[in-house]
């Protein structure tokens, strides 16, 4: 069944002998391994489902309908319903500013009361929209906690004054202030992205009453816009009236002053001062152009006044490299260098006729060249005194017509001025009058920017409590918290649970399970006992068989952690196994603080250990016979007042080892819990083997682990474990899939059965 082996051991124990692994488990780790948690825990899961499920339910249809609807409007740019060519600053520039304002006005106070006259809820006695009290248990809990707390803190405090609240407008009441505010709380604006158009969104637990309040509210804010646009123009209408006849008037007499004037004045020869000033402008364009040109022939004839015509370097300015003359000259002149070049070469003397000629064409060549020179220089400077004297002509013609100019100005000063006066005027004037014959034909036309699109109808559904999904919710819910509630039990429990427990975290072989029994009487194989409880005691003594070896008898100490998990009753019914199965067996009970063994084999503790280990008794005094033939006992005696050195005595050891040599085939010793004295731990390096008990769901692992590491300090031979107490019904799951405990489900109801 389980296999058996030497305990590991720490760094440095066990010298000379070499441990065998330990299986550390199953590695992988399947869906149906976390549910099992679920069904372990599966009835706090289901109670708090079910809780869950029942608390959101009865929230559900204790909760009052709720209804909503909507009604859909057009907000369009006020320049869109624009017949005129008004000033567009009488409108919104800001779309997204313009469209904000208007959703802040469909939630205003002031439209709310439009709406609540025109549905005539502040008409006295009229309750239409004030929706019914909650009859949920929540806001019946929450309105008996905000009463119970107001009426504690009015015995411990002095009344206070009572919060501000903001006034009613001048023609509302409180009562109707009142209304108005319950009446735009439910109202939701929401407008339709990246088109013009805007949902009004209403809710009420009366579905006629909502649908009735959308579609109000669309007809007042259209209405309401409407006039708000008429009383705009008409304002404006207004003032542009009185501003046409108070222009008209300035225009009258700016006039009859520009006519006096001209009586007054000879205003006949002012029409030549347009002439003058026309000339003015063109002289002035040409002195500006004259200028010019005399100052680039100016800088080109500064170039070449000081160069030297003979000097190859003037060539480098522009005029003169690139002009014509010079540059046939220049050519001339290298076609002579050449020849004279070339006949050099050749060694003819110098009155070698043909050289004497090439030379000659050179000098003339040259002549040639610096004549060109001279010439282009000549034109440059005959260029610049031209425009010099044109500027001068220009400058005197300018002054000239300035002269003219200034005598015309000198007369036309008031003329103008007037005359300026008279058109500015005239422009304002006629600039009303425009607008005023545009803003009538506006207010006449009536044109309304926000129109309806969709009235709201009467929903059939309410939006909330909806019972479907809030069954699904609520199922949900409860299934999160069910699982919720048993993963965190399960995570909290850090206790040694499962054989795979033992194997991954205290790392030592499992020799066997034991089932729990139900009831507080010591189960004892030779009594009545279930099946699975006298079939796991098999399986030990099987494994501690298999996997004993030697011919000498095998000494086996049982232990746990701490107490109340079972060892006693262990090692009781382990010895009554292998007795049972023809093995001569000696149960030994060292513990000798807290004594129980002879009481669940029924002999008496008058005479044991203590007095065989205080040398007051003799082996054969202190072994008593038991209702098993094959079983034979040794009880712990009177306590002594130091158990824990007559363990480690010489006398306890030359006993250990005389028992390794004498006529029983198995002795099995009853030792204490190893936290919470040290004689286990003290007896463990001297005997073949130590069981250690552990209770399951009992013992926590850390401290299973700390025990573990205190009888490891004393090297002992070989540990195994026997998980005690497990509930096979309560981890049905979890042992039917790993180990497949299925005796019942195989042998049916199997009776209890005794020692036959």
């Amino acid at each position: 069944m389980f296999d058996t082996q030497e305990a590991p051991a720490a760094p440095g124990d066990l010298a000379g002998g070499t441990a065998l692994p330990v299986s550390s488990g199953t590695t992988s780790i399947h869906l149906l391994d976390r549910l099992n948690a679920v069904f372990k825990h599966r009835r706090v899961a289901g109670s708090a489902f079910l809780i869950v499920v029942a608390l959101m339910m009865i929230q559900t249809y204790s909760t009052t309908p709720i209804y909503q609807t909507q009604s859909r409007i057009q907000i369009d740019d006020e320049k869109t319903t624009n017949l005129s060519n008004l000033n567009t600053e009488l409108y919104w520039q800001d779309g997204t500013e313009y469209k904000k304002t208007q959703f802040q006005i469909l939630r205003s106070r002031s439209l709310g009361l439009r709406v609540v006259k025109k549905m005539g809820l502040d008409a006295p006695g009229s309750t239409a929209g004030e929706p019914p009290k909650s009859r949920d248990p929540i806001s019946l809990l929450r309105e008996a906690r905000l009463s119970v707390s107001s009426w504690i803190r009015g015995l411990f405090s002095k009344k206070s004054a009572a919060p501000a609240v903001e006034p009613p407008a001048p023609n509302e009441d409180a009562r109707t202030a009142a209304i108005v505010n319950g009446f735009i709380g439910p109202i939701a604006v929401k407008p339709d992205t990246d088109t013009r158009l805007v949902y009004i969104q209403y809710t009420h637990p009366d579905p006629e009453f909502a649908a009735r309040a959308a579609n109000t509210i669309a007809d007042e804010y259209m209405q309401m816009n409407l006039e708000r646009r008429v009383e705009n123009v008409n304002k404006l209408i207004t003032w542009v009236t009185g501003e046409v006849d108070k222009q008209g008037q300035l225009l009258a007499n700016a006039e009859a002053a520009l006519a006096h004037y001209r009586e007054n004045n000879n205003a006949m020869s002012l029409s030549r001062q347009d002439l003058v000033g026309q000339r003015l402008n063109n002289l002035t364009s040409q002195v500006s152009q004259a200028q010019a040109a005399r100052q680039q022939k100016q800088i080109l004839y500064d170039q070449v006044k000081n160069a030297d015509p003979a000097d190859d370097t003037i060539d480098a300015n522009p005029a003169v490299g690139a002009n014509a003359a010079v540059v046939d000259a220049r050519t001339a002149v290298r076609t002579a260098e050449s020849k004279v070049q070339q006949f050099t070469r050749s060694n003819f003397g110098d009155e070698y006729p043909p050289l004497k000629a090439a030379r000659l064409e050179l000098a003339n060549a040259k002549d040639k060249l610096l004549g060109a020179r001279r010439t282009v220089v000549e034109s440059i400077r005959q260029d610049y005194q031209a425009a010099v004297i044109t500027e001068r002509q220009m400058v005197a013609s300018l002054d000239q017509a300035k002269g003219e100019q200034a005598g015309l100005d000198m007369k036309a000063v008031d003329y103008n001025k007037l005359q300026r006066e008279a058109d500015g005027i005239r422009n304002v004037y006629n600039s009303l009058l425009t607008q005023q014959k545009e803003l009538s034909v506006v207010a006449n036309s009536r044109q309304n920017n926000v129109s309806i699109v969709e009235r709201a109808d009467v929903p059939g559904v309410p939006i909330a409590p909806q019972p479907k999904k809030e069954w699904i919710s609520a199922i949900l819910m409860g299934v999160v918290v069910a699982f919720g509630l048993a993963f965190g039990i399960e995570y909290l429990d850090d206790t040694v649970k499962t054989p795979d427990d033992i194997a991954r975290r205290l790392r030592i072989p499992l020799l066997g399970l034991v089932p729990a029994i139900r009831g507080e009487r010591v189960p004892l194989l030779t009594e009545p006992v279930p099946h699975d409880f006298g079939e796991a005691f098999r399986s030990l003594r099987t494994s501690l068989v298999f996997t004993a070896e030697g011919e000498n008898t095998r000494v086996i100490a049982v232990t746990s952690t701490q107490p109340l998990e079972g060892k006693t009753t262990t090692a009781a019914n382990l010895a009554l196994a292998l007795a049972l199965g023809g093995a001569r067996v000696l149960v030994v009970d060292a513990d000798m603080r807290r004594p129980g063994l002879h009481k669940s084999l029924g002999v008496q503790n008058t005479i044991g250990l203590s007095h065989l280990l205080q040398g007051q008794a003799r082996v054969r005094d202190a072994v008593q016979k038991t209702a098993e033939p094959n079983l034979l006992m040794m009880s712990a005696g009177s306590t002594p007042s130091n158990p824990s050195e007559l363990l480690g005595s010489e006398r306890m050891s030359s006993f250990l080892a005389n028992l390794e040599r004498g006529p029983f085939d198995w002795v099995i010793i009853d030792t204490p819990p190893v936290l919470a004295v040290t004689d286990a731990v003290i007896l463990a390096p001297k005997i073949t083997g130590l069981v250690f008990v552990v209770g399951s769901e009992m013992t926590r692992i850390v401290h299973a682990e700390r025990a573990l590491e205190t009888i490891r300090a004393s090297r002992p031979r070989a540990i195994s474990a026997v998980l005690n107490r497990v509930d096979f019904d309560r981890n049905k799951y979890y042992y039917s899939r790993y180990y497949g405990y299925q005796y019942k489900s195989y042998y049916g109801q199997q009776p209890t059965q005794g020692a036959a």
